[in-house]
């Protein structure tokens, strides 16, 4: 077949084909499964912030918050159940994306997108109408399987439909759909606490269908991918497909690479223990850390609690609400950084700058604190001085906003070769859902224990993962997943893992490609 797929000047293929309309749309549609999680993750710590909530769920938090019982103010709000409320979201996600590596794998992408939706739709009308915790937190897990199956598919999705050069950019849409959502959560909440009556959080917890109603309906009307289009025999519409997202009916390079991993996933009959072969430890390796370390940078703790951290050190109800709101909006401007950056300056440099930002930030936002309240938690917050915490929490927040955020997502999605991809996004998800569950569930009881310590025991888990990320992370910024392998082999570490004769996906693609 005559086609036109090139060899750069660094030795990577690279297809044929540009930024369509068609692309761009099929990618911004598929991103909205993002806004269901960022949703969640931003709602459930505004509405356990406003005294209606509390008081109809969690009588004795609102107790201890009103009466001043607590001798420490670092204690208000730790309460098992009321972490409960917001962990077993996270819980139900990690479950979920088990089931989700099949359907993904055996449906198609987009049927499993579908699936998400449906479920938060359940899960919001469920929290919305809810009259008592059992009923609250059933609505939290059909939430936490709609996060599971978005966040199995769409990164996934995302990753296949994008040509390599913008793949970073198309698969960022996700974080910046799911910073959107925390912004959004935020601004409904900052609304709902003033309804008179404290009904204002059924109407936050229930506001969580739009974006499911989004996917729900998109899906509906996506292609799959031209991947898992050969991966389940549609080889022909396959073609179409890939044509459609290139811009270009030269595709034949492209589409022949994909054929030949498609026939080597075809091969393995058990990804599951396919994925703990010596010549995938490299991507295992880094569908457990990255996203364990991307947890435990603290952020997901700070945003699920973020109004009642303020709320905590000083703030009032509102003033706490509309820090949140302060801090989606630097989120969602900074996730637009990493947009227009990660595939010009690459994936390391983003990860390396954002770290060390994020290490400073931590460490000021602990001692700001340890100065003004101590251990004993008493203490008079100046409006400059509460502003100077906001401040450097905006920074860390813009950090992660531009590196591990974002990057915690793109980089497990586009590393696996096709015969592993869906197990391998099923470990990334499950192990992020599962992390994030233990945040969420102990918090709010370190923060009790450890109180500012707490800031400088994050920040030494960003010290720890930044330096990993330096030593064992290949740079993966424009190249075809299809020729990922020769990335791996390449790294000093890694290669002495992968055989020379595990190094040949692509060489189709590099055979017949003219210079």
């Amino acid at each position: 077949m005559a086609g036109g797929a090139i060899i750069s000047n660094n030795g990577r293929v690279e297809y044929p084909g540009k930024m369509t309309l068609f692309v761009f749309l099929t990618c911004l549609v598929a991103s909205s499964g993002g806004l269901i999680f960022g949703y969640d993750i931003g709602v459930s710590g505004g509405v356990t912030s406003m005294d209606s909530f509390l008081l109809k769920f969690f009588p004795s938090v609102y107790k201890e918050e009103k009466e001043n019982v607590s001798t420490n103010q670092y204690c208000k709000f730790d309460s098992q159940l009321l972490t409960a409320f917001t962990s077993s979201l996270y819980l139900a996600a990690l479950i979920a994306s088990f089931v989700a590596s099949t359907m993904t794998r055996m449906y198609g992408r987009r049927w499993s997108m579908f699936v998400s939706g449906v479920s938060v739709l359940v899960g919001s009308a469920l929290n919305g109408l809810a009259e008592n915790v059992l009923i609250l937190i059933v609505g939290r897990i059909l939430l936490g399987v709609g996060v599971g199956f978005a966040n199995q598919s769409v990164p996934v999705y995302l990753s296949e439909m994008a040509p390599a050069r913008l793949r970073g950019m198309l698969n960022i849409c996700f974080q910046l759909m799911t910073t959107i959502g925390i912004f959004v959560a935020n601004v409904v909440n900052y609304g709902t606490a003033k309804i008179s009556g404290g009904w204002g959080w059924r109407v936050s917890l229930a506001l969580g269908a739009v974006p499911a109603v989004i996917i729900t309906i998109g899906s509906l009307f996506l292609f799959d991918t031209p991947n898992s289009l050969i991966e389940r025999g549609h080889k022909e519409k396959a073609k179409v497909v890939l044509s459609r997202i290139r811009g270009t009916d030269d595709i034949y390079h492209e589409y022949d690479d994909l054929v030949v991993a498609s026939e080597e996933s075809k091969a393995v009959k058990h990804p599951w223990s396919n994925i703990l072969k010596r010549k995938y430890r490299p991507q295992l390796t880094m569908a457990i850390l990255i996203p364990f370390f991307q947890q435990v940078t603290g952020i997901n703790a700070i945003m699920l609690y973020a109004p009642v951290l303020f709320k905590t050190i000083g703030f009032g109800t509102e003033a706490s609400l509309m820090s949140a709101v302060i801090i989606g909006v630097v989120k969602v401007l900074s996730t637009l950084v990493s947009i227009a950056t990660v595939d010009k300056l690459g994936r390391r440099v983003l990860f390396l700058q954002g770290g060390t930002q994020m290490i400073i930030c931590q460490i000021i936002v602990g001692t700001l604190i340890a100065i003004k309240f101590g251990t004993e938690g008493h203490a008079i917050v100046s409006k400059p001085y509460a502003i100077s915490v906001v401040v450097f929490i905006c920074l860390y927040m813009a950090g992660f906003a531009w590196s591990w955020g974002p990057l915690g997502w793109l980089v497990p999605s586009e590393i696996f070769p096709l015969e592993i991809r869906s197990a391998g996004q099923s470990i990334t998800v499950s192990v992020n859902m599962f992390v994030t569950f233990v945040n969420a569930q102990i918090f709010l009881t370190l923060f009790c224990h450890m109180k500012f310590g707490l800031f400088y025991f994050f920040s030494g888990w960003v010290t720890m993962m930044t330096i990993f990320i330096a030593l064992f992370l290949p740079e993966t910024k424009n190249v075809p997943i299809e020729e990922m392998v020769l990335v791996w082999k390449k790294h000093w570490f890694w290669g002495k893992f992968i055989a020379d004769e595990d190094v040949h996906v692509g060489n189709i693609g590099m055979s017949n490609s003219k210079p």
